[in-house]
């Protein structure tokens, strides 16, 4: 893999810096965190922005190289993330478009890549745990359409997504792993319930979800009936090895916020903080080098899958993200102590970084991952 840029790979960080500044001196303010459907709108409206500029499909369509200068030239002028488009932008999206038929790409991806419509994740249960294939949500066959019951925890924005990539039982006789279907769900279909979950950090991004033989059309299927195991491991795998790589571009600019801070506050005169920081600022150096592999190998994969590098890559940057707040914690002392206080928006993400060794697959379950399908380790009994 070639980490130089080219002069035309320049000359598109210049367009795009240029274009950035333009675009966010006309953002409007940013909504309060609570205000849900005033960041859905807000994050549609940026998506909106790079769909007309023509930036939207660097998540899925540009080489290797420009997607990662897009993510670190957006990163340093500080626009918004992909925000309540994450699971439609980074997980279902690219899923359909590589397991999804022409019809199922023309119908959801254009909405996608315009702000349109806003997808949520129904995959965990609250019986199943980390155990994904032990998922009791059932669909049953009726005609043209699946009747599915059943619940979903953890489905986040569920409050406001239109659409939710929803894995179902399809043949509870059928291998726990082969008897279940990837299935696109609409949100306002009649049966479906959303219960908001509030976090530690006070916010509901999250919901339990409900279903009450909610009529899904089979045609809303991506993959084969009974496939769904198969289709998932291509969600978990964008998930795991490509959706976080704009959060490592976003931890870089906190270290070196926190490097400031320390100097501000005196701390910098501690050696072990020292020390703990640059070791800090290897570690998303090499998670760096790490996403640009992982970007490369998607690229070139079928389909643009990633492969086992994105568990490699999860499980140390869900460790590291939480050791970056930890060290927050060391610098700002007892300002990290309140969540509405100078220090809260440090405070809110030291207590996310927490879900991070559980999102997405457990730590467990990565370690699992790179034991057997990298280090060619039986499985364990």
């Amino acid at each position: 893999m070639d980490l130089t840029y080219t002069e035309e790979e320049e000359a598109f960080r210049a367009r795009l810096r240029d274009w950035l500044a333009g675009a966010l001196a006309k953002l409007p303010p940013k909504p309060s965190p609570g205000d849900w459907p005033g960041r859905r709108a807000y994050d549609a409206g940026w998506q909106r922005a790079l769909y007309d500029a023509g930036y939207a499909d660097l998540h899925w369509d540009a080489s290797p190289t420009q997607r990662l200068i897009f993510l670190e030239e957006t990163e340093r002028a500080g626009a918004p993330y992909v925000g309540a488009n994450f699971v439609g932008l980074l997980h279902a999206g690219p899923t359909i478009a590589a397991e999804g038929t022409p019809e199922q790409r023309e119908r959801w991806l254009p909405p996608i890549l315009r702000g349109e419509e806003i997808w949520c994740q129904g995959f965990s249960e609250p019986d199943a745990g980390s155990d994904l294939a032990a998922l009791r949500t059932r669909a049953v066959r009726d005609g043209d359409d699946y009747v599915v019951t059943g619940s979903k925890i953890w489905t986040s924005h569920a409050e406001v997504a239109d659409w939710c990539e929803l894995l179902v039982r399809t043949d509870p006789r059928a291998p726990r792993h082969r008897g279940i279907s990837w299935l696109a769900m609409p949100m306002d279909a009649p049966g479906v319930t959303v219960r908001p979950l509030r976090t530690l950090a006070g916010s509901a991004e999250f919901a339990e979800v409900f279903l009450d033989e909610v009529r899904v059309p089979v045609r809303n299927r991506v993959g084969d009936e009974n496939d769904g195991w198969r289709v998932t491991m291509v969600t978990l795998s964008f998930e795991r090895g490509t959706a976080f790589v704009g959060e490592v571009v976003a931890c870089r600019r906190v270290l070196a916020e926190l490097a400031r801070a320390a100097r501000r506050s005196g701390r910098w005169d501690d050696p072990a903080l020292r020390r703990r920081l640059g070791r800090l600022h290897a570690e998303f150096g090499a998670l760096w080098r790490l996403t640009q592999w992982n970007v490369s190998e998607a690229q070139r994969s079928p389909g643009g899958v990633p492969g086992v590098g994105g568990s490699v890559f999860k499980l140390r940057y869900s460790h590291a993200r939480q050791e970056l707040y930890d060290a927050a914690a060391e610098v700002l002392g007892a300002r990290a102590l309140v969540l509405d206080g100078e220090g809260g928006p440090w405070v809110a993400d030291r207590l996310s970084s927490l879900s991070y060794t559980i999102a997405a697959g457990t730590s467990q379950i990565q370690r699992n991952i790179v034991a057997e399908r990298i280090l060619g380790l039986p499985k364990g009994g």
